[in-house]
């Protein structure tokens, strides 16, 4: 009994002695230094006995002092009689109760403790990261949380895992150190051994997180835009290397990551990202909001980036089947006026898979109903940037017999001066050699069964003659339209041949054809008496007797405009100032007080030429200074 007694009043001394300086604990009491520390350096010991948590130290408090004396007299004896899993068991159970405090208070009292054999208690690496996760949900510094990792490494007491720095990266995170986390993150990647705590999926998924935030001020603002960019080239790396180590990306960071690298110009990196992610069993699923869709297609056909607004297609083409496979389904569409602007950019881009991609997904939002006529016009524009225009040609052939006519609105539609100019351009552009590989494939159509013929497109081809200057091959297209295809030439062949007929001075024939429309029953429209003037416009230079003499007939232009007022059209102040152009330069006064008597008639003010008469009435001379040479 009295060796029992020495041994009790003994006891707290030899504990002071034998108890090394590095098992004492860590405190979060508010008179520590709270600066971080960097990686490499070595920081003060945190186990020691000044750093002890006392709950009772405090001085204000409303919970009676005898209540938390009694309390953390429980906890200290609760500490003492747990071995090693009964503390682990006791941390899990607190974890999901949220005793934070309570986990640090008994962990700095537990290993101060004696186990069973009278050895100090150790913890191990389940038991660190639940000490770590406290003093994370405790809002400590990440820098005393490193303290904590760097002290166990350093006294050899165990090797942390990733798991451990990951909840480092979760306090960065919260108090939105970004740099240092983009630190430690760069010091996990450097490490070269095996048993070293390389990064992992989640060690990515934090720091690209805080890399690439959701916040819509960064990218208005332009200092927050300027730091932003710089970020998103740091984030590019790290998802690089993410997706390289063959980890699964989390939708919310595929979020961010679209976010960013749309709003802040990296379109060409975000297209990889996607293209990566698609060829990754883990990953091609990953998918965005139809918002972001949006979005993503607005900014993608303002940089006329074709790659990019084909990944955000097929983003909507996933979502629209998800939808429908839905109970009960829900069936998303999209606008023409998108499906629009987006077969623009594809022609603009030559992009033939962005257009077959737009038309399809058009077609399922429009469910069997028929497209209108201005988003046919923007594909057979696509199209035609495309060589060769054979995929063009069948488009108009589909647009012809929906929308074909004999009114005042087919006429317009189809207008090759106007509406399928561009595919006029893309039929003459090698010149007789494309056009007449168009028409021989024309021929062919028309000898199928059933046979493909269109009056459009043959009026395509002897605009294209126009404007190569071959009057003699668009009229012979012009009378194939009758004899070899059997169809009847309209309002828009007349025009193509009177306009290669004035291009080359053919003004006689220009008239002749314009007295047969007359006859064949086809009421003339504006353009063709435009086409007339022009004709008569056209300056006619020739030799008679050595004498060069200039032919205009201004004059027999304005009775073309005199009939064309009669007709019931209105001339446009363009062909007037065409007119009054001429008669300038003929010095025709007469017929130039008729143009100013028309434009007052129809409220046209025709306004000054002064930089034309500038040119007009330069002084070129021959003659040479030869004194000054």
């Amino acid at each position: 009994m009295a060796m029992n007694i020495i041994f009790n009043r003994s006891r707290p001394l030899l504990l002071k002695t034998l108890n090394p300086i590095f098992f004492k604990p860590i405190s979060t009491s508010s008179f520590l230094s709270q600066q971080s520390q960097q990686l490499i350096s070595d920081p003060p010991n945190p186990i020691s006995q000044e750093n002890r948590i006392n709950p009772s130290g405090s001085t204000q408090s409303l919970i009676p002092l005898e209540f938390l004396q009694s309390r953390v007299e429980r906890l200290r004896i609760m500490a003492h009689t747990l071995d090693l899993e009964g503390i682990k068991e006791l941390f899990a159970d607190w974890m999901t109760l949220k005793k934070w405090d309570d986990m640090k208070f008994v962990f700095d009292v537990w290993i101060e403790s004696y186990d069973k054999n009278g050895k100090l208690n150790q913890p191990d690496l389940d038991l660190f990261n639940h000490i770590l996760r406290a003093l994370l949900m405790m809002n400590e510094t990440p820098s005393k949380m490193l303290q904590w990792i760097q002290n166990v490494q350093g006294l050899g007491l165990m090797k942390v895992n990733t798991a451990s720095y990951n909840l480092v990266l979760k306090a960065m995170r919260e108090q939105r150190k970004v740099d240092d986390a983009v630190k430690l993150l760069d010091w996990m990647i450097m490490l070269k051994k095996d048993d070293d705590p390389k990064p992992d999926e989640e060690s990515f998924e934090l720091v690209v997180g805080m890399l690439l935030p959701l916040n819509p001020a960064y990218a208005m603002n332009p200092i927050f835009r300027k730091n932003q960019i710089r970020h998103t080239e740091t984030a590019y790396k790290y998802i690089d290397l993410y997706l390289k180590s063959g980890y699964r990306m989390s939708q919310d960071a595929f979020n961010r990551c679209v976010w960013n690298f749309m709003n802040f110009g990296s379109l060409d990196t975000l297209v990889s990202v996607i293209e990566r992610c698609k060829k990754m069993d883990q990953n091609k699923a990953l998918t965005v909001d139809w918002k972001m869709c949006l979005e993503v297609l607005d900014h993608a056909m303002k940089a006329d980036n074709s790659e990019l607004a084909y990944c955000a297609l097929e983003f909507m083409a996933k979502l629209m089947v998800k939808d429908e496979e839905m109970r009960p389904p829900r069936y998303l569409i999209v606008e023409e006026g998108l499906v629009v602007s987006l077969l623009a950019t594809a022609g603009r881009t030559y992009s033939k898979k962005l257009l077959n991609g737009a038309w399809s997904i058009l077609k399922r939002s429009l469910r069997q109903k028929v497209a209108s006529a201005e988003t046919y016009i923007a594909r057979i524009h696509a199209l035609a940037s495309l060589r060769p225009v054979n995929k063009a040609m069948e488009a108009l052939f589909e647009f012809e017999s929906l929308y074909g006519g004999s009114d005042k609105q087919a006429e317009d539609l189809f207008s090759p001066f106007t509406t399928l100019y561009p595919l006029v351009v893309a039929c003459s552009h090698n010149s007789y050699a494309s056009l007449d590989s168009v028409y021989y494939k024309l021929e062919d159509w028309s000898k199928e069964n059933p046979p493909r013929k269109s009056v459009a497109a043959l009026n395509c081809i002897i605009l294209g003659c126009a404007n190569i200057w071959d009057a003699e091959r668009a009229s012979l297209t012009f009378k194939a339209i009758s004899t070899t295809f059997g169809l009847t030439p309209d309002i828009n062949s007349y025009n193509g041949l009177i306009c290669a007929y004035g291009k080359l001075k053919q003004r006689e024939e220009a008239l002749n054809l314009f007295e047969q429309l007359k006859g064949s029953g086809i009421k003339p429209n504006a353009m063709t008496y435009a086409l007339l003037v022009d004709a008569h416009l056209v300056v006619d230079a020739r030799v008679i007797n050595d004498v060069h003499v200039i032919e205009s007939h201004q004059k027999s232009a304005l009775a073309i405009i005199d009939e064309m007022v009669i007709s019931g059209f209105t001339p446009t102040k363009e062909i007037l100032k065409k007119v009054r152009r001429r008669c300038n330069r003929m010095m025709d006064d007469e017929s130039d007080n008729q143009v100013e008597a028309l434009a007052r008639n129809f409220g046209i003010r025709m306004g000054t030429e002064n930089r034309r008469d500038l040119l007009f009435n330069l002084q070129y001379s021959a003659q040479y200074d030869l004194q000054e040479s």
